[in-house]
């Protein structure tokens, strides 16, 4: 338990991956793909929420629907740089984006069962949220795993 601690919580962070690098390249993936749906909300004059989720926008309370798809935008935006500076400075602690990743999705998902919206199809965060949270679960494993691993093998030879 202290060894996976570890690995989720360095006593320094540092740009150092401890095992494989495989989470380490698909967090590059997920924080591009994160970066593109936060400017979209952001920056689309109907925040995805008609052109992209399909939702109705010519009922009363549309404006409010697509200021609070800007305020995921942000929202999003903020996460995206949290992961760039992991990325870029904090490798050591891909293994705990990925932790935050899972419980983010698990949230968002929540959320959709307790306050459901009728959508006129099912837009591409939703499929993405289930695809998410199995692929956070398995890099997470794929970190822990590899990082001790990693350890044990320095630890042989040395």
């Amino acid at each position: 338990m202290k060894e996976i601690l570890e690995l989720l919580l360095p006593r320094s962070a540092d740009n150092t991956i401890r095992g494989w690098k495989l989470p380490l390249y698909i967090l590059i993936v997920v924080a591009v793909i994160g970066a593109v749906r936060s400017f979209i909300h952001i920056l689309s004059p109907d925040g995805g929420a008609g052109s992209i989720a399909g939702m109705d926008l010519t009922v009363s309370g549309a404006g409010e629907v697509v200021f609070a798809f800007a305020l995921w935008g942000s929202e999003q935006l903020i996460y995206v740089i949290l992961q760039w500076i992991v990325i870029g400075r904090y490798r050591s602690l891909v293994p705990l984006m990925w932790i935050v990743q899972f419980l983010e999705t698990l949230g968002r998902v929540m959320v959709g069962q307790i306050k459901p919206v009728t959508f006129a199809h099912t837009p591409p965060g939703a499929i993405q949220n289930d695809l998410y949270l199995v692929l956070a679960i398995v890099m997470v494993f794929v970190s822990l795993w590899s990082g001790m691993r990693a350890k044990r093998n320095v630890e042989a030879v040395g």
